[in-house]
C-alpha cells in the first residue's frame, strides 16, 4: 500500500493580512488625530479616516491609512530604563521624562522612587519591574491611572497598593511584577504634600 503523502502545512498569513486588534484600531486613530492637529491633514479627511480605521480588519487596511504621515517613535521599542538605588538611592521625576515601555527598579540601599506624575505617555501598558531589596521602591502614578499587582510576589517587606481601580480613558496600566524584598515595595498616587507641589507647579518640568 503506497504511503499517503503528508499534506502540506498552512502557511502564516503575511503580516499585512494578519487581523487588527482594538488596540491596534485605537493606535492609528490617536495617530490621525494627531496629524490633524499639526496640520497633516484636515477634518473632513480625518472623519474619513477615522471611519475607515474603525471598519479595518487587517493591518494592510490600517496601514494604508498612515502611509502618507510620518512614522511616530514608538517608547515600547526602547531600552528599558533600570534604576538601582545603590548606596545613595535614586529616582526618576517628578520632571517630565519619556516613559519606555519597560522600567525596571533595583532598590539597593539607598532605596529607589519612580515618579510619573508630570509625564505623558501614549503606552496602553507599562510593564514595571521593582524589586524592594534592603530598602525599598515607591511607584508613584497619576491620578487616573491604574495599576495590576497580581504578579508581585511581596517578600519579606510587603507589597502597598494604594492605587484606586478607576482608569480614565487614554491612560496607561502600571503591570507591576517584582518582588518587596526586605524593603517592600509601594505603588501609590500623589500623597498631600505631592499634590500641593503638582497644584503650585503645574508647568514644572
Amino acid at each position: 500500500m503506497t504511503a499517503k503523502p503528508p499534506e502540506p502545512s498552512p502557511r502564516p498569513a503575511p503580516s499585512g493580512e494578519l487581523r487588527a486588534s482594538y488596540d491596534d484600531r485605537e493606535a492609528v486613530v490617536e495617530q490621525l488625530r494627531d496629524a490633524a492637529a499639526e496640520g497633516r491633514i484636515d477634518l473632513d479627511e480625518l472623519d474619513s479616516r477615522l471611519e475607515q480605521a474603525l471598519k479595518s480588519k487587517t493591518h494592510a487596511e490600517l496601514a494604508v491609512l498612515t502611509a502618507d504621515l510620518p512614522r511616530l517613535n514608538s517608547s515600547a521599542s526602547q531600552l528599558p530604563l533600570v534604576l538601582k538605588g545603590g548606596m545613595y538611592g535614586a529616582s526618576r521625576g517628578p520632571g517630565r521624562w519619556e516613559v519606555p515601555g519597560h522600567v525596571i527598579a533595583h532598590g539597593g540601599v539607598g532605596g529607589v522612587k519612580v515618579d510619573f506624575t508630570r509625564v505623558e505617555c501614549r503606552l496602553t501598558e507599562v510593564a514595571a519591574e521593582a524589586y524592594g531589596e534592603t530598602s525599598g521602591v515607591t511607584i508613584v502614578i497619576p491620578d487616573g491611572w491604574a495599576a495590576d499587582t497580581s504578579g508581585m510576589d511581596p517578600g519579606l517587606g510587603g507589597l502597598k497598593d494604594e492605587t484606586t481601580p478607576d482608569r480614565l480613558p487614554g491612560t496607561p496600566l502600571i503591570r507591576l511584577t517584582g518582588s518587596g524584598g526586605a524593603g517592600g515595595v509601594v505603588i501609590r498616587h500623589p500623597n498631600r504634600r505631592e499634590r500641593r507641589k503638582l497644584h503650585s507647579n503645574p508647568t514644572q518640568g
